[in-house]
């Protein structure tokens, strides 16, 4: 880890260091990777309520009378489909097809324009695109506000979510559906709450003024005391939403991997119109892929599969594993990879080459794990 005291750190970052948390740098940020254990903090989330301190991710405004308009064109989704408070997946693409970023569009729940969530390791790259853009069609009358120095940000996850933040905020969760947003007042901070979430279970996140999260961290604890609530890092963070099959940028996704490859078309709306990258995806849908993102279980004892492990059939590589883990909910060995198309497919073999062994694998439906 590069000298903590060059690290960024969130409010929440002095708590974690006294509840014991094993700190590592994670894109320039002092963060917590563990707690208690990967594993304990994995079954936490699943089984009862997790929180997550997601103060290192970014957070852009978008506004003014063309907003709908340039998010039509800097996005793959559709924006227009947005009642004021839903919110959308999407990702930012280069012209060849490549993304960007994978990101969160809210419509505010005041209809007054929009509010974007950024990756960690990619906002200023992000921001930087997102000005690029506007200044390269500056007939988009639009006002872009890059707050994440003014925005904390904490997600509640697991079945007890609902509940346990119930106890705290002035407004009623229960009609708040999945992808959507609300404003309330959170422990006496006013925020806007979405239900969205990263790990395949129920959950939601708080964006308050960034002087208030600490407060607000510490009042969901006590709220969630009785039911056993756990504060958990960035390990257990990424097994869940690999079981989950969520894309993570850099893995599943990169300037070289398109969101067809990623089996991300459905975040994709060709029929909205013009969107940067939309040529290219049309070409490689016209001429067919060439490879796609496939799940996979190992079969055979010999390891747990790495990001960049080799994949092959026959002797012969046919790609490389984006993801892979030991699942805890499953106690089996899993993982994603980049396969060649004529190799994809549920129930084909793959050998997933572990410390220069080849492991058998069989190709399986994803996500590996869904919420009853």
């Amino acid at each position: 880890m590069a000298d903590a005291s060059d690290l960024k750190r969130t409010p929440i970052a002095d708590w974690h260091v006294e509840a014991g948390a094993k700190m590592v740098d994670f894109s320039g940020w002092f963060m917590p990777v563990n707690y208690k254990g990967i594993i304990e903090e994995h079954h936490t989330v699943r089984n009862s309520v997790g929180v997550f301190d997601l103060g290192h991710m970014g957070q852009l405004n978008v506004t003014g009378p063309d907003a709908d308009d340039f998010l039509q064109y800097v996005t793959t989704n559709d924006v227009t489909k947005l009642a004021p408070g839903q919110a959308q997946y999407a990702m930012l693409l280069y012209p060849s097809g490549g993304v960007v970023d994978d990101i969160i569009v809210y419509r505010r729940p005041d209809d007054n324009g929009f509010f974007i969530v950024l990756n960690a390791a990619n906002t200023k790259k992000d921001v930087d695109w997102f000005n690029e853009q506007k200044a390269n069609r500056p007939e988009f009358d639009v006002t872009l506000d890059h707050s994440s120095e003014r925005t904390g940000m904490i997600a509640i996850q697991g079945p007890k979510a609902e509940s346990v933040l119930q106890k705290i905020i002035d407004v009623n969760l229960a009609p708040v559906s999945n992808f959507s947003s609300v404003f309330g007042n959170v422990a006496g901070s006013d925020c806007m709450v979405g239900r969205t979430g990263y790990t395949g279970e129920d959950g939601f996140e708080v964006y308050s003024p960034i002087e208030d999260i600490l407060m607000i961290w510490k009042a969901l604890f006590e709220a969630g005391e009785d039911v056993g609530i756990q504060p958990i890092g960035l390990g257990a963070r990424d097994t869940l939403r690999l079981e989950a099959k969520m894309a993570l940028y850099g893995q599943e996704l990169s300037s070289e991997i398109t969101p067809l490859e990623a089996r991300l078309g459905w975040a994709v709306k060709f029929d909205k119109g013009e969107f940067i990258g939309r040529e290219a995806l049309l070409k490689q849908k016209d001429e067919g892929l060439k490879r796609r993102l496939v799940g996979f279980k190992l079969v055979e004892r010999g390891g747990t599969p790495r990001t960049h492990y080799e994949i092959q059939v026959d002797g012969k590589t046919v790609g490389e594993v984006t993801s892979g883990t030991r699942s805890p909910t499953l106690g089996e060995n899993i993982g994603l990879g980049l396969v060649d198309v004529e190799h994809a497919g549920v129930g084909k073999p793959l050998d997933i080459i572990v410390r220069n062994k080849p492991v058998r694998a069989e190709q399986v439906r994803t996500p590996f794990y869904k919420r009853g």
